[in-house]
């Protein structure tokens, strides 16, 4: 069969989405390319403008405006500056925000340790974090990280690093269903998690 060289790179590029597999992605670039209402116009349209229009917060990771940089939870005077909740990704921000049971600001390290994918500490933004630590003269940290191996390793990475450190650290106290991740639990359990947290001895 023919090999068409867009496509297979419209494959390509969809199937490096987090979820969609090879298959997925095939389906997915058929049907994009066989839609006669310019859905793919609309899709490569809305995919520029968010590339233009959105950005990471410099500051705290968090998904933001370009404009917006950084980001309303980093200078929202209402917030405790003093107390930071470190996560794995802005989507963690998001889901913890919703449960409105934390009021501080936010650390996403943009991922985990995970030795097996490559993932060491030098490609998370753990140096970010000691720095804001310093600058903001931050009291608490608190971790918020999933209960799979690989987010206790990233925890205890953090607590090891913290040590030396004159700061409290907490972790979330552990409502969450073991092997979860935060993206996944619901408000009440997690604004549970957040005002059971203890500190990591």
């Amino acid at each position: 069969m023919q090999h068409l060289i867009p496509l297979d790179n419209l494959v390509a590029a969809l199937s490096r989405l987090p979820g969609i597999g090879r298959r997925t992605a095939e389906r997915m670039a058929m049907a994009l390319v066989q839609d006669q209402k310019g859905l793919m116009r609309i899709l490569a349209n809305a995919l520029l403008e968010a590339d233009d229009a959105i950005a990471a917060c410099e500051r705290c990771g968090n998904i933001t405006l370009s404009s917006k940089n950084p980001c309303d939870l980093c200078i929202r005077p209402r917030r405790d500056a003093q107390v930071l909740c470190v996560v794995e990704s802005p989507g963690d921000i998001i889901k913890i925000e919703e449960s409105g049971g934390f009021q501080g600001r936010y650390h996403a390290l943009m991922g985990r340790l995970s030795p097996m994918h490559g993932v060491g500490a030098a490609d998370l933004r753990v140096d970010r974090l000691l720095r804001r630590i310093t600058d903001e003269k931050i009291e608490e940290v608190l971790i918020a990280l999933g209960t799979d191996v690989e987010s206790d390793a990233t925890s205890s990475y953090l607590k090891e690093v913290l040590s030396t450190r004159n700061v409290k650290v907490s972790r979330i106290a552990f409502g969450l269903p073991a092997g979860s991740a935060i993206e996944y639990s619901d408000a009440t359990t997690l604004a549970r998690a957040i005002k059971g947290r203890q500190e990591i001895g």
